[in-house]
């Protein structure tokens, strides 16, 4: 099964990291003084701020998230699915969504407002954490390189953001956009087809190893 032995991999390839991570708990971040209310009608990148927003369950999990509707939340818990599988299993507690609370120590996590940005696992791999002792493991950076890869700019990541938030994902491109409904159709063609989708995926293979470095 794909599952097993992807997991297999990351423990030959992360368990250094992974232990260490283990043996020092959730990164805890620094009680932030810069953090700010977001006065904008637009999260920063350009998508408007919800009422309210629905609530998915991430496939494969007992984990809910709250996003817009349609196909934000079809890339967005796509995402989610492929940490889900590839990484480590998601619990309640683990995904953060759509928020109603304005204030944020950066700019880019007022997309919680619009419902267009996720984190994984945000006490782990919070605001401005230091990565080099307390960041995702080596097989979980592999993980999530294939998965921008599949995502073909559509979706950021906050580990190549500043201030580093490595749990933090968002849709990169502006309302009307038409990369975000191909991605969209392309998944779901994708969860319909044998061998392909979320579940199915080895990020450790070598070719796609090679297509996402030529991505980068």
């Amino acid at each position: 099964m794909t599952m097993s032995l992807t997991r297999r991999r990351m423990l030959s390839l992360g368990a250094g990291a992974a232990i260490a991570v283990a043996a020092a708990g959730p990164a805890q971040a620094t009680p932030n003084t810069n953090e700010r209310a977001w006065t904008k009608r637009e999260s920063e990148n350009g998508w408007p701020i919800l009422d309210h927003a629905r609530k998915f369950r991430v496939e494969g999990t007992n984990v809910d998230v709250s996003l817009l509707e349609g196909d934000v939340a079809a890339v967005l818990l796509y995402v989610a699915r492929r940490f889900a599988y590839e990484a480590d299993m998601l619990m309640p507690g683990d995904l953060q969504g759509y928020t109603m609370e304005r204030k944020f120590a950066s700019a880019f996590e007022s997309n919680y407002l619009s419902g267009t940005a996720i984190a994984i696992r945000p006490m782990h791999y919070p605001l401005g954490a230091d990565v080099k002792n307390t960041g995702m493991s080596r097989a979980e950076q592999i993980v999530v390189t294939d998965i921008l890869a599949d995502c073909e700019g559509v979706i950021a990541w906050g580990g190549h953001l500043q201030p580093v938030k490595q749990s933090h994902f968002q849709i990169a491109i502006r309302p009307g956009d038409s990369r975000l409904k191909e991605l969209a159709g392309r998944i779901q063609r994708w969860d319909i087809t044998p061998g392909r989708g979320a579940g199915t995926i080895d990020a450790f293979a070598p070719a796609r190893r090679r297509r996402a470095a030529r991505s980068r």
